[in-house]
C-alpha cells in the first residue's frame, strides 16, 4: 500500500504500532522476575517446623496470620493459586474432627472442670482404655484444641507454599537426578487446584443454565464431569510425558551408578540417623555431625546422578538476595522458636492441668514477626488481566 508524505510525494505506508505498545522513545520497563519456587517452599517449611514445636494457640495463631498476610499480598493471579482456601478449610474440618473425637471418644488428659455428660456406651473388656460418651471436661477439649491447631497451622502453610510457588518452575529447578520424582510430586501436588478450577468452573455454568449447584444433588451432577474431565487431563498429561522423553536416561559408567546408588543411600541412613541423634537427649553429641556429613553425602549422590539426565533448562531461575533473604527469615523463625522451646519449654507449650488462660510470649512471638518479611522483600504479584478490555492506545 501507498500513501503520500506530508510534500505530496508518494512513498511506502508506516506500520502501525499495536495497540498497547508505547511509542518510539518510550522506554519500556523489564518485567519482574519473580521469586525462586524453591524459596517459598523453605520459607512455608520453616514456618510448618515451627508450628510443631509449639502448642500455645497464641503463637499457633500468631503463625498462621502470619503465613495468609504473605499470601493475601504476594499470591499470584492464577488457577493453582486459589487452593489455599481449600487447605484453610481442610484445616478447619482437622479441627472439628479433633475436638469431636475428644468429645464421643474421650481425653486422656484428667480434669475436674465438667462441661457436660454424654450417654456412655458400655464396651466389652477388651476394649478397655476406649470409652464411648461419658464426661466431658473443659482439660480434654483444651489439650485436644492445642494439639489439633498445632497441626491446621502445618497445613496452612503447606498450602501457603503450594499457592505461592509455582508447581512446573519449582519441577524446573530441581536436580537431575530428582526430576522423575519431582514429576510425580508436582502432579500430585497439581491435582487439588485443578480439581477446585474444574468444580468452580461446573458450578458457574450449572448457575447460568438455571440449575442447581448445592446440595446433594448438585454434588452428585457435578462430580461426573470433574472426574471425566480429570480422566482426560491423565491421558494428555501422559502422551505430553512420552513425547518429551520422561523417562529416558543417558549411559553412565558402572562404577558411576555404583557410587551414586552408595552415596545416595548412606547419606539417607546419616540423614535418619543424624536426626534421631538430635531428637533424643542421650545421642545428641553425634546427632549433629552425622546429618551433616549424610546431608553432604545425600547432596554429592544426586550430584552424581543428574548425568543420566539427558534434560536441559530454559531460562533457570537464579537464586538472588530475595530468596536468600525469604529463606533466612523462614528459617530464623524455625531455629528462634526450637531456642526458646530449650530455654523456656513452659511458654511454648501450655499446660491444661491445672486450666490456665495461655499467655503470648513477647520474644518468641517476635522471632514468629519475621515470617513477614517476603511480604516486603518480594514483588507484588501482576494484576489480572480482563480480557473484555482492550489495551488503549
Amino acid at each position: 500500500m501507498r500513501e503520500t508524505d506530508r510534500s505530496g510525494r508518494p512513498g511506502l505506508a508506516r506500520p502501525r504500532p499495536e495497540r498497547g505498545t508505547p511509542p518510539a522513545g518510550v522506554p519500556v520497563p523489564r518485567p519482574r522476575r519473580a521469586l525462586h519456587p524453591g524459596a517459598w517452599w523453605l520459607w512455608a517449611l520453616a514456618l510448618g517446623t515451627a508450628a510443631t514445636r509449639t502448642t500455645n494457640p497464641l503463637l499457633l495463631a500468631l503463625l498462621i496470620t502470619v503465613s495468609g498476610y504473605v499470601v493475601a499480598v504476594r499470591r499470584p493471579h492464577t488457577p493453582w493459586a486459589r487452593s489455599y482456601g481449600a487447605f484453610v478449610k481442610l484445616a478447619a474440618a482437622v479441627l472439628v474432627l479433633r475436638l469431636a473425637f475428644a468429645i464421643v471418644l474421650g481425653s486422656p488428659i484428667p480434669g475436674t472442670h465438667i462441661l457436660f455428660t454424654l450417654p456412655e456406651v458400655p464396651l466389652p473388656d477388651w476394649a478397655q482404655g476406649i470409652r464411648l460418651g461419658g464426661r466431658v471436661t473443659a482439660e480434654g477439649l483444651a489439650f485436644a484444641l492445642y494439639d489439633a491447631l498445632r497441626l491446621a497451622a502445618l497445613l496452612i502453610c503447606v498450602g501457603a507454599a503450594n499457592a505461592l510457588a509455582s508447581p512446573s518452575r519449582l519441577l524446573k529447578s530441581l536436580p537431575g537426578a530428582l526430576y522423575e520424582l519431582g514429576v510425580a510430586v508436582v502432579v500430585a501436588l497439581t491435582f487439588a487446584p485443578h480439581l477446585i478450577a474444574d468444580v468452580r468452573r461446573l458450578r458457574a455454568a450449572r448457575r447460568l443454565r438455571g440449575r442447581p449447584d448445592k446440595g446433594v444433588r448438585g454434588l452428585v451432577q457435578v462430580g461426573l464431569p470433574v472426574l471425566e474431565g480429570a480422566l482426560e487431563r491423565s491421558v494428555s498429561l501422559a502422551a505430553a510425558m512420552d513425547a518429551r522423553g520422561y523417562g529416558r536416561t543417558a549411559e553412565v559408567p558402572t562404577a558411576v551408578r555404583r557410587t551414586t546408588a552408595a552415596l545416595t543411600l548412606g547419606g539417607l541412613l546419616g540423614v535418619c540417623a543424624g536426626t534421631y541423634g538430635l531428637l533424643t537427649a542421650a545421642a545428641g553429641s553425634y546427632g549433629l555431625p552425622v546429618l551433616l556429613a549424610g546431608l553432604a553425602s545425600a547432596l554429592a549422590g544426586l550430584r552424581l546422578g543428574g548425568r543420566r539426565s539427558v534434560r536441559t533448562r530454559y531460562r533457570p531461575d537464579p537464586w538472588d538476595a530475595r530468596a536468600w533473604l525469604v529463606s533466612a527469615s523462614g528459617a530464623a523463625v524455625a531455629a528462634l522458636l526450637i531456642l526458646a522451646g530449650s530455654l523456656d519449654p513452659g511458654s511454648l507449650d501450655p499446660g491444661v492441668v491445672p486450666l490456665e488462660p495461655p499467655t503470648l510470649p513477647l520474644w518468641p512471638a517476635a522471632a514468629v514477626l519475621l515470617g513477614l518479611l517476603p511480604a516486603f522483600v518480594t514483588p507484588a504479584p501482576e494484576a489480572a488481566r480482563d480480557p473484555r478490555k482492550e489495551p488503549t492506545t
